[in-house]
C-alpha cells in the first residue's frame, strides 16, 4: 500500500479523510533497509511516508507509528514472514481497519479476527498507458539508449550490419532527468501486466517493459547515475536468413546447437528466429534467460534462474522435458556444465555464445567438457555475422590417423570439424601427448607436415636447454628425429649413461638420434615465429613452446599431493611461463595458474619423477622463462 502510494490518493479524494493512520513501525524499518540498498521501491515508500506526513500537516489524518522495530535476525528471516507477523501484532495491538495489498497477509490477519480490507495489486489496462518519456529518445532504427548523468544521450541506429553510436542530444542528461525516468520505469514495470522487474539489487536494477530491456545503475556499483534501454529493431522469421533445407531439418532434429558471433552481431535475433521456427513445426520449446529479453511468441515459455540458480531452473525443465531448450547465454563454466547435462539427458539444446570465429565457440568447450564427449553435446555450430548467416560448422567423433601424421599405430580419438556446405574438413581436435590440440586443416601448402613442425619446434627448446650452441632438428617419422648439436655439446645433451637424452625421449615421446653437427654456419636456433601452428591447451591458448630466454632466480616449489593431483605451488609466478628442473636437469615446461600453481596427473610419468625426486632429497626448481 506504502510503496504504491495508494493510501495517500484515497486520503486525497476523500475515502480516508479525518481518519488516524497507523504506520507500523516494521514498515518503516523494511522500507529503510530497501533504500539502504540502493532499491527504488525502498525510495518510493519513503516518498509517500513524506506525503502521509504532509496531509497530516495539514490536519486531513492523524499519522501515527506504532509497533516495534525488526531485529537483525526478523530481517534476514523476512521472506519466511517474520516482518509480516510484527505487522499484524501492531494491527492486534491498536485494532482499526487493516489495509493490505498482499493477499497472504490478508488472509492470515482475517483468521486472526482482524478486520481486513484487501487491495487488488495495482494493474492497469494497457490501453490506460500513455508513452514513457524513454520512448522519446528512440526512432525506428533505434537499437539502444545510453543515458548518464552530465553526458550527452547516446543511441546505437541502423540495421545490424552497420550499426552506427551516434550523439542524439547535445543537451547532457542531468541527474533530476534520470530520477524521473527512473521513477516512471519502475511504476511501469510494476503496473503492466506484461513487464516486470527482472532483479533489483545494490546500484542495480533490472526491468522487462514490454519489448525493451533496461538496465538503471547508480552508485555504489557505477560511478554514476546511468540507464541503457535495449529493445529489438526488427522481429526476422528463419525465412529471412534464407537456410539451407538440410540445415532446417539438422535444427528440427533435436541436437545440439551453438549459435555463436561477436557481440551485437545478431545471435538473439536469430535465436528468437529459430524459436518461432520449432515452435510453428510442433516443437515444445523453452528458454532459459537471465534477463529474459528473447522476442518470442507466449507458447514458448521463458524462464529465468530458479532461486536464482540456473542449475534448479535446469533440473525443472528435465520435469517439463522440452523438445528444444534456448539457452541465452552461455558464457561461465557452469553454464556450459548445464548446457551439456541437458543435452545428454536428450533434451535439443541450442546455446547463444560469445565467439569472434565459429571455431572458437567449440574452443570454449574444451576443458569444461570431457573430450570424447563433445560431439554429442554441440554437434553443429551456427555462426552469425553482421545479422546473417556467414558459416556453419559440424562435428562428428571418429578414430583416425590425425592430420599430417602418417604411423598407422598413432590413430586416436578425433573430433573432425567440416564446413556444413561444402563438407570440407576444416580442423581436428585430438590430444597430443598431455596437450588438446586443435590442428586447421589445409591451412599450409608447404610438403612439410603440420605435426612435424610442431614437434621439431618443441624438439629444438627442449634441447636448447642444455646445448649452448646452435641446435638443428629434422623429424623423420612420426616417432623419431635428428638432432644435430655441435660437439661440445653432444656429451651434455646425451648425458651420463644416457640418462639425459632418456629423459627427453620419455617427455616428447620419441626417439631422439643425437648427432654432430657439421656445417660451419648452421640455420637460425630460434624458437617458434609469429603465425607458427598453434596448440590450444584446456582453458588456456598459447604459442606451442614460449621462445627460449634468460631465467630469472628460480623457486623452489609448494608440492603438494592430492588423490588425483601433484600441485606445484609457486604463487609469485602466478600466469608466468616457466620450467620445471630437477637437480639442473630440464623436466618440461609449463604455465603457472593465475592461483599460483601447476597441476600434473598423480599418475603421469611426470609426477612420480617429482615425488621420487623428493622423497630422495634432489632438488626440485621452478624457472620463469
Amino acid at each position: 500500500m506504502i510503496i504504491d502510494g495508494r493510501l495517500s490518493s484515497r486520503i486525497r479524494s476523500g475515502e480516508f479523510r479525518g481518519v488516524e493512520v497507523i504506520v507500523p513501525e516494521a514498515v518503516v524499518s523494511e522500507l529503510e533497509a530497501q533504500a539502504n540498498k540502493g532499491r527504488d521501491i525502498g525510495f518510493k515508500g519513503l516518498e509517500e511516508l513524506s506525503e502521509l506526513r504532509k496531509l497530516s500537516d495539514r490536519g486531513e489524518i492523524n499519522l501515527q507509528f506504532s509497533g516495534v522495530q525488526p531485529t537483525p535476525e526478523e530481517i534476514r528471516l523476512s521472506k519466511e514472514g517474520r516482518v509480516d507477523a510484527l505487522i499484524r501484532s501492531t494491527a492486534l495491538e491498536v485494532g482499526g481497519l487493516f489495509v493490505s495489498e498482499d493477499r497472504v497477509q490478508s488472509m492470515i490477519a482475517k483468521a486472526k479476527g482482524l478486520d481486513v480490507e484487501y487491495i487488488h495489486p495495482k494493474v492497469l489496462d494497457p490501453s490506460e498507458f500513455g508513452p514513457l518519456k524513454i520512448e522519446h529518445f528512440f526512432t525506428d532504427d533505434t537499437m539502444s539508449v545510453h543515458l548518464k548523468n552530465a553526458v550527452s544521450p547516446m543511441a546505437k541506429k541502423g540495421p545490424v550490419e552497420n550499426v552506427r553510436y551516434v550523439r542524439i542530444r547535445e543537451e547532457p542528461a542531468t541527474s533530476q532527468e534520470l530520477s524521473s525516468i527512473s521513477k516512471e520505469l519502475i511504476e511501469r514495470a510494476r503496473l503492466d501486466p506484461e513487464s516486470f522487474i527482472e532483479m533489483s539489487s545494490s546500484g542495480a536494477t533490472v526491468l522487462q517493459i514490454r519489448n525493451m530491456r533496461i538496465a538503471i545503475t547508480h552508485p555504489p556499483f557505477s560511478d554514476d547515475m546511468e540507464i541503457t534501454v535495449v529493445r529489438p529493431t526488427v522481429i526476422v522469421d528463419l525465412e529471412h536468413y534464407r537456410l539451407n533445407e538440410k540445415l532446417k531439418e539438422r535444427i528440427l532434429s533435436q541436437r545440439g546447437i551453438l549459435i555463436a558471433g561477436p557481440p551485437g552481431a545478431g545471435k538473439s535475433t536469430f535465436a528468437a528466429g529459430v524459436a518461432r521456427y520449432l515452435n510453428e513445426h510442433g516443437q515444445v520449446v523453452k528458454t532459459m534467460e537471465s534477463p529474459r529479453d528473447l522476442q518470442v511468441p507466449p507458447e514458448i515459455t521463458q524462464y529465468s534462474p530458479l532461486n536464482g540458480r540456473m542449475e534448479d531452473t535446469a533440473d525443472l525443465l528435465l520435469l517439463v522435458r522440452p523438445d528444444y531448450t534456448i539457452y541465452d547465454e552461455v558464457r561461465k563454466t557452469g553454464d556450459f556444465l548445464i548446457f551439456a547435462d541437458l543435452r545428454l539427458a536428450g533434451v535439443g539444446m541450442i546455446g547463444v555464445v560469445h565467439a569472434t570465429r565459429a571455431v572458437d565457440a567449440i574452443q570454449r568447450l574444451i576443458g569444461r567438457v570431457e573430450l570424447g564427449v563433445i560431439p554429442q553435446v554441440v554437434d553443429t555450430v551456427i555462426f552469425i555475422d553482421k545479422g546473417e548467416v556467414a558459416k556453419v560448422l559440424v562435428l562428428a567423433f571418429t578414430v583416425k590417423v590425425p592430420y599430417g601424421m602418417t604411423e598407422q599405430d598413432l590413430a586416436r580419438p578425433v573430433i573432425a570439424i567440416a564446413d556444413f556446405e561444402t563438407g570440407k574438413s576444416e580442423y581436428e581436435i585430438y590430444t597430443y601427448g598431455e596437450q588438446v590440440v586443435v590442428m586447421p586443416i589445409g591451412a599450409s601448402r608447404e610438403s612439410r607436415k603440420p605435426a612435424w613442425k610442431l614437434a621439431e619446434e618443441e624438439i629444438r627448446n627442449v634441447i636448447s636447454r642444455y646445448a649452448t650452441g646452435p641446435v638443428e632438428v629434422e623429424v623423420t617419422s612420426d616417432d623419431s628425429a635428428i638432432v644435430k648439436v655441435n660437439d661440445e655439446d653432444m656429451r651434455k645433451v646425451i648425458g651420463k649413461g644416457g640418462n639425459v637424452i632418456d629423459r627427453i625421449e620419455n617427455i616428447l615421446g620419441l626417439h631422439i638420434n643425437v648427432r654432430e653437427l657439421e656445417v660451419e654456419t648452421p640455420r637460425s636456433t630460434k624458437g617458434p615465429k609469429r603465425g607458427a601452428e598453434r596448440k590450444t591447451f584446456p582453458g588456456k591458448a598459447r604459442e606451442s613452446m614460449p621462445e627460449k630466454g634468460t631465467p630469472a632466480s628460480p623457486v623452489h616449489p609448494i608440492i603438494e599431493r592430492t588423490k588425483k593431483h601433484l600441485i606445484l605451488g609457486a604463487l609469485e609466478l602466478a600466469g608466468k611461463d616457466v620450467e620445471i628442473f630437477i637437480e639442473d636437469e630440464y623436466l618440461f615446461s609449463a604455465t603457472v595458474s593465475r592461483h599460483g600453481d601447476v597441476k600434473l596427473r598423480i599418475n603421469s610419468d611426470l609426477a612420480v619423477g617429482i615425488m621420487e625426486a623428493q622423497d630422495s632429497g634432489d632438488i626440485v626448481e621452478v624457472r620463469p622463462i
